[in-house]
């Protein structure tokens, strides 16, 4: 019985894993333009589970997000390459944005509320959260060493790809990577 089971249990890990590498060969496919800085992984990763806010002080977490796929942006005011490709995230999140996928953009480090609210309104940002990491602990823990950072995690909200650097994410490239992960269903 208990060659049975490890057989079974093998075969599903096998065919698991098989599906992540074909999903992340799918998705390299698609990489063009900026998008061919986006690193995508041989096998999902886990992700942080260390809370971040709203603009109201509200608690949130990447668990808030399971079942969905998420574009996860670490950036800040101070950045020039996050503030030029914000537009483009919003653009993203206003086209693709629903029950399926989300852009969260959160700011990382001292942003204050006031700054935000003000870029925002100057650059017609309107589909996308504020999210706030004042202490960087989200930040750190996703190894985020520099800014800007984007993270697209699955819908068992694990680590599949990242793009380190500004990029335009509501290139062609971009859409099709997207609507890629979330076609794929599942968890890869």
């Amino acid at each position: 019985m208990g060659i049975v089971k490890s057989a079974v249990l093998y075969t599903a890990l096998v065919l698991g894993a098989n599906a992540a590498n074909a999903q992340a060969a799918d998705i390299s496919a698609l990489r063009e333009g900026d998008m061919k800085k986006l690193v995508v992984h041989d096998d999902p990763r886990p992700a942080s589970d260390k809370s971040f806010s709203d603009a109201d002080g509200g608690d949130h977490s990447l668990a808030d997000y399971e079942g969905q796929v998420v574009l996860l942006n670490f950036w800040a005011t101070w950045c020039a390459p996050c503030r030029e490709e914000m537009p483009a995230l919003d653009s993203l999140q206003a086209e693709m944005g629903g029950d399926d996928f989300q852009v969260v953009p959160v700011a990382t480090g001292r942003n204050s509320l006031t700054g935000i609210r003000k870029f925002f309104e100057e650059e017609g940002v309107e589909a996308l959260p504020i999210r706030l990491d004042p202490k960087q602990a989200l930040a750190r823990e996703m190894a985020v060493l520099g800014l800007p950072i984007t993270v697209l995690l699955n819908r068992a909200g694990q680590e599949i790809a990242r793009l380190q650097g500004d990029a335009d994410w509501a290139s062609d490239s971009a859409r099709a990577i997207i609507s890629e992960v979330i076609s794929a269903g599942g968890d890869s």
